[in-house]
């Protein structure tokens, strides 16, 4: 018997689950960090959201990142249920409307940046832009990890037998989304 396959037995849970909980517990910590350090700064300095952020076009850039975890859910019940092709036909729907949601966020950033807010412009245009950037870095890397995910797939490695990897990704896909709910809350709305 193998190592992972007495950690498997022990817990419960496949050690490659089990290490992607263990990301997203890290991960809540270094968001939750963030989002301490963006409420820190908004208790003593902090211009109105409206003023400077554009909250109807992140407020639609937030429904496609909600859309895109629908087809993440999607994807893994095609693939449950032994579509491969309509599996991948969602995962490319995920990539994508992750994609526009990093573009939407791209605009945001350049029209702030021509209006002077900057991580070097002072405590907001720092903690803003290092919390939505980091978050911005984990969608793309959610989009990478997709990609590879799909390059898997249409080679045949991905199957209804052998599906944790879709599993896997949407795990981290729905954290990342969720975050960002918290993310749009905080700094968009409150």
């Amino acid at each position: 018997m193998n190592q992972e396959t007495e950690i498997h037995e022990t817990t419960g849970i496949d050690p490659r689950k089990l290490g992607i909980w263990l990301l997203i517990g890290a991960e809540v910590i270094f968001f939750g960090s963030l989002i301490g350090a963006y409420l820190q700064h908004y208790a003593t300095n902090r211009p109105a959201a409206h003023e400077v952020l554009d909250v109807p076009l992140t407020t639609l850039t937030t429904f496609v990142l909600i859309t895109s975890s629908l087809m993440m859910v999607l994807a893994l019940d095609s693939i449950r249920k032994g579509d491969r092709r309509k599996m991948q036909v969602f995962l490319m729907a995920t990539a994508f409307f992750g994609l526009l949601f990093l573009m939407g966020q791209f605009f945001e950033f350049t029209e702030l940046w021509h209006e002077g807010i900057t991580p070097a412009s002072g405590m907001f245009g720092a903690t803003f832009m290092t919390l939505t950037g980091f978050h911005g870095t984990h969608v793309l890397i959610g989009i990478i990890w997709i990609f590879f995910l799909l390059v898997r797939a249409i080679a045949g490695g991905v199957t209804q037998a052998n599906h944790l990897a879709v599993e896997l990704v949407g795990l981290y896909w729905h954290f990342v989304d969720l975050v960002w709910i918290v993310i749009f809350t905080v700094v968009y709305l409150i």
